[in-house]
């Protein structure tokens, strides 16, 4: 699951690296170019529930084997839309692709937390969640690789292709039972489903979800042009030192799950709100000083606490719920919190085409205070 989940992260954000060549090879301008990236995260937060619920009911094998290979369907289908310079068609390839990569996550973070035992489970789950990171990492250094060898079309089939060794790592570990039967979980009922749209811990903690999400691609978007344009770093120098943030989440989303397992006896809240309570430094760092060296330590720090609750979330959320309708749980957290991180950049460009990065880093600000709060008023759990 992790590698379907990563190879699907970088099929995500492989555009992004190579926006240039798209916005010439397409003719667009650099909005329609955006939104090849958007597409997804917008798919996302639409089909989430939907798919959550349809893998509460059905078996995860088939569901994770038929998205894989949708997301491959979607890489041929965005090589061919763009090579024919079809925006249109491309724009339709990638949010197929959405949905592949709303299936392996949302599958993903339920099954690899019923598959181990109780008091590891934060550690589980958070290493799973490692794979956006590190498929983010995979896709930005690797879109422009395959790119000047291959052209840029190449980028989608390329990124599909590597699912399928997920894929056949997945079918291999699962060989010849479902995965429903591997971990014990019974149907669940209607009211089962109901409750979790009527449980106050679910959507407290979808909350949390969608601030932590909305700060993470907020300065994940604009930390570049602000390098570039404010403290006259060069493009190539501020995407490298802009690459530090995603980077130490492969470290941060495994490491909260350990605290939590390991330091704080299991629970959940204290990780949580540590992660929101040590980004505000950063972020007032942000607004406060504007020299280089600076800017730097603040983005590896942010980059970091944020990055250390937005694994352990998907743990939490499973267990303020039946084990019935854990993916349901799960899926309604990352449609809320996903819809955070397509909401953020655009709000954070209108605030600073408005009134500069300045004020968009003091949004962000009361961003991380108000998710300090919340996670203070979070259910405690501990198993």
């Amino acid at each position: 699951m992790f590698v379907l989940s990563a190879a699907a992260g970088a099929y995500e954000i492989a555009p992004a690296s190579v926006i240039p060549l798209v916005r010439d090879g397409l003719q667009i301008g650099p909005t329609a170019a955006g939104w090849l990236v958007s597409v997804m995260y917008l798919t996302a937060v639409v089909l989430s529930v939907p798919v959550g619920v349809a893998l509460d009911r059905f078996d995860v094998r088939n569901a994770v084997t038929a998205a894989a290979l949708a997301l491959l369907v979607a890489g041929v289908w965005g090589w061919v839309a763009a090579t024919e310079g079809s925006y249109w068609s491309l724009f339709a390839s990638r949010a197929l692709g959405g949905f592949a990569y709303v299936v392996f996550w949302n599958a993903g973070a339920d099954v690899v937390g019923q598959a181990v035992d109780a008091d590891v489970r934060a550690t589980a789950v958070s290493a799973f969640t490692a794979s956006a990171p590190v498929g983010f990492a995979f896709g930005q250094f690797g879109s422009p690789l395959v790119a000047d060898a291959f052209g840029w079309p190449a980028i989608f089939p390329f990124f599909a292709t590597v699912a399928v060794l997920g894929m056949a790592t997945f079918l291999a570990a699962t060989a010849g039972e479902s995965f429903r039967d591997v971990v014990e979980t019974p149907p669940a009922s209607r009211a089962q489903f109901r409750s979790v749209f009527a449980n106050r811990a679910v959507w407290t903690l979808a909350t949390l979800s969608f601030l932590a999400f909305s700060l993470y691609l907020f300065l994940n978007t604009w930390l570049p042009s602000y390098l570039e344009n404010q403290l006259d770093v060069s493009l190539a120098l501020a995407g490298a030192l802009t690459a530090l943030f995603p980077a130490v989440g492969v470290v941060a989303r495994t490491g909260g799950g350990v605290l939590s397992d390991r330091f704080f006896g299991g629970a959940r809240r204290p990780v949580v709100v540590l992660s929101f309570l040590g980004t505000t430094p950063a972020l007032v760092g942000f607004v406060a000083i504007a020299e280089v060296p600076a800017v730097v330590a603040f983005t590896v720090v942010s980059g970091f606490t944020i990055q250390l609750s937005l694994g352990l979330l998907f743990t939490y959320v499973t267990e303020v719920v039946p084990e019935e309708v854990t993916t349901t749980a799960i899926s309604t957290m990352t449609s809320v919190g996903l819809f955070g991180a397509f909401l953020a950049p655009i709000v954070a460009g209108e605030l600073i085409e408005r009134s500069g990065y300045q004020a968009a880093f003091l949004a962000g600000l009361v961003v991380a205070l108000a998710g300090v709060v919340l996670a203070w008023r979070a259910p405690d759990v501990e198993v």
